[in-house]
């Protein structure tokens, strides 16, 4: 058996699982008709809907160890200037994204444009942009042992700069926390997430450090699949070092809560914990068990993940934006309320967001059917 080829089925089927998720959760027909499940975290504490983003950057750190391999005979000058590209694109991607549909209605129902002055800069593709380059640059110019003591280091350090730089008394708060004083600083309010009501960016400069650990953990499990993923003892180590991995972060809690819109330290241990079990689960029944006819459904996202999902978040945007009937109500919520709703708040809200995930895959399914994979 080709097993490289199966952990690539293994990796393209966890990516493939948090795209699905992701979008649901994104796309529910009511968001405040959610079930707990499918929310985030008000604050401090996880569910399984924290689990996604932290999944999508450790999926990322996943591919990195097997992409690693392609660089090898290359010039670290031309191995940096395609780590840029991607970053670069990838980064450009989230902004125009947030930019995106470029104009909206105004009081008056006349189209107005959206101002550039206003339009987010950090966000979902973005720290998925910065991670990416963060990682790729330590594990190309560095030794592995040093990347992985590096990736401590920016835990520790975050730790510390919200102790430091964070209001007296209440680090951790939303509006308290070093991170969000140096976007309002450095970003401005205008440029900020204001889905909480206030200026505050989950997805801000201070908090994309130990993101980046995120990444790195997740090719350092890549590198151990390789080596060792076909072994039961691998298989024990990888399942152990998740189980410790949420233990100390469940410790950490006591002192730095696990927070995933703050992205605390305990936050990254907690997941990267979680994603070494389902990793290794997911190695056990694909390449162990050999039970694969599953898998077909999520590979399909799992080999074109970031199309799929910038195409659910752009199509989403257009059914906010587009107007129907008399009261000009949004054909997002039009179409919930006069299909979905009739089947209750909750599950139509659930079966709505389903749906839209299905309208996404499909287009995944038809690139995957005529092998087209679109690469950044």
């Amino acid at each position: 058996m080709n097993t490289s080829s199966q952990r690539f089925l293994a990796l393209d089927v966890l990516r493939g699982m948090t795209v699905c998720f992701m979008i649901i959760v994104n796309t529910p027909g009511n968001g405040a008709a959610s079930w707990a499940a499918l929310q985030h975290a008000r604050w401090n504490g996880f569910t399984p809907t924290d689990l996604v983003f932290p999944t999508f950057m450790f999926v990322v750190g996943n591919a990195l160890s097997f992409v690693e391999k392609k660089w090898e005979g290359h010039s670290d000058r031309r191995v940096f200037w395609k780590i840029l590209k991607r970053t670069l694109i990838i980064f450009l991607l989230g902004y125009l994204m947030y930019w995106f549909p470029f104009v909206h209605w105004n009081e008056a129902g006349n189209v107005e444009a959206n101002p550039i002055a206003h339009t987010r800069i950090m966000g979902v593709l973005q720290r998925i942009a910065l991670g990416y380059f963060f990682a790729a640059i330590m594990i190309r110019f560095l030794k592995e042992a040093t990347v992985y003591r590096i990736a401590v280091v920016f835990l520790l350090l975050y730790w510390l700069l919200l102790l430091v730089f964070g209001v007296s008394g209440d680090p951790f708060n939303m509006l308290t926390n070093a991170g969000t004083k140096l976007d309002m600083r450095v970003l401005g309010e205008n440029h900020l997430y204001h889905g909480e009501g206030v200026a505050f960016d989950p997805e801000g400069i201070l908090s994309t450090l130990p993101s980046i650990a995120n990444v790195v953990f997740g090719y350092a499990a890549g590198k151990w699949v390789q080596k060792n993923g076909k072994t039961w003892e691998g298989l024990t180590k990888l399942l152990l070092s998740g189980a410790a991995l949420i233990a100390i972060a469940l410790l950490w809690h006591t002192v730095l809560p696990i927070n995933k819109k703050l992205w605390t330290s305990s936050f990254v241990l907690l997941t990267v914990g979680i994603d070494c079990i389902v990793l290794a689960a997911l190695i056990y029944v694909v390449d162990f068990l050999q039970r694969t006819k599953w898998t077909w459904f999520f590979e399909v996202t799992g080999k074109n993940p970031l199309f799929v999902y910038l195409l659910s978040e752009l199509g989403a945007t257009l059914l906010w934006f587009f107007r129907v009937g008399e009261k000009k109500q949004p054909l997002y919520s039009w179409l919930y309320e006069n299909i979905f709703q009739p089947a209750g708040n909750y599950f139509g809200s659930f079966l709505f967001a389903v749906c839209f995930m299905l309208l996404c895959w499909s287009v995944g399914y038809l690139l995957d059917k005529n092998k087209i994979y679109i690469r950044v």
